[in-house]
């Protein structure tokens, strides 16, 4: 269920029911039944969130822009899902990660669908242990907490779902070439610029949780990105020209993945299996794959319905990959 609605937050709905027109601040009191000091206290406390709100004594207050912060309340508004981020969202300005925090909610009974988000991450984390680039309010980093009822070797369908989800939401809002690197890594133009970290708790022969990460890059600039990154990573703000609003592609994630994952429960792996080789386009070409203590090169067969790569090496014998860097050889 959502949380109770404060009266800070009723505030800003009555604001934003008049956006661009005064209201005095004697005709806020009366709509809320509080005084006209706990008003003033509230305005200040949604400006401390980012709301430009305009004071006059004569006019009342004026809300000129809604915050750029991934505020729950923000997300909730308009956000089209029956679970995902309706439930619960745990909000941090700065954390070390939202799976980490997940993890701890889901350990405490948090329901299927909670969402964590976070303005930074101090040890943000992507695949293999490497570390996710997460600047203070220009990406988005979020967590979703799922309950499939599934065994365990159908999770990895999951990860390869999630970026699916990823990928559909990019493209829908701002018509950008958008592909997928298997497993999981969203690429525009040979740069990554978002990636999903999945981890899943496992009881005996069924699945507990599963913990989906995403960290995008949204409005980092191109010298923002350290010096190692700039030629492997990008953001929709480099892509497109233009900052866009962090929490309308939150919310078109959201939704795709809840319903790519009701398909998923419904249907199988197979709907959204095709989807992602659409998406991927690496079946019939030429990879390498480094794994951590091997590589192998060879013509990439398949996706099977668990998630594995099929891989027939240049001996022709046919290998089975759960994981690994892929990179794509001239056809």
């Amino acid at each position: 269920m959502n949380r109770a609605m404060s009266t800070k937050d009723q505030l800003l709905i009555g604001l934003k029911r008049r956006k661009g027109a005064w209201i005095s601040g004697e005709a806020l009191a009366q709509e809320m039944a509080i005084s006209r000091s706990a008003v003033w206290k509230h305005i200040c406390a949604l400006k401390d969130e980012g709301y430009v709100v305009e004071s006059s004594r004569k006019k009342g207050y004026l809300l000129r822009e809604l915050s750029s912060l991934l505020l729950p309340n923000e997300i909730q508004e308009g956000l089209n899902t029956n679970v995902f981020g309706k439930r619960k969202i745990a909000y941090f300005t700065q954390t070390d990660s939202t799976n980490l925090r997940a993890k701890d909610l889901a350990h405490e009974g948090a329901p299927e669908g909670t969402v964590v988000v976070a303005e930074k991450q101090i040890q943000g984390r992507g695949r293999r242990g490497r570390s996710w680039f997460s600047p203070l309010g220009e990406g988005i980093y979020a967590s979703i907490i799922m309950r499939p009822l599934i065994s365990p070797n159908e999770a990895p369908g999951l990860t390869l779902m999630a970026s699916v989800a990823v990928a559909e939401a990019i493209q829908t809002l701002t018509s950008l070439n958008v592909h997928i690197k298997w497993p999981n890594d969203i690429m525009i133009y040979g740069r990554k610029v978002a990636g999903i970290l999945t981890e899943i708790s496992t009881e005996m022969d069924r699945v507990d949780y599963v913990i989906v990460g995403l960290g995008m890059n949204v409005n980092i600039s191109h010298e923002n990105f350290p010096p190692d990154l700039r030629d492997k990573a990008t953001s929709i703000l480099m892509e497109t020209g233009k900052t866009f609003p962090r929490v309308t592609l939150l919310r078109a994630y959201l939704e795709e993945h809840e319903k790519y994952y009701e398909l998923f429960t419904l249907n199988g792996f197979g709907p959204v299996l095709n989807r992602w080789k659409q998406l991927a386009d690496i079946i019939g070409r030429r990879i390498t794959v480094d794994l951590m203590e091997h590589r192998y090169t060879g013509e990439v067969l398949d996706i099977d319905r668990e998630g594995f790569l099929i891989l027939r090496d240049h001996e022709g014998r046919m290998q089975r990959i759960i994981s690994g860097d892929v990179t794509l050889l001239n056809d």
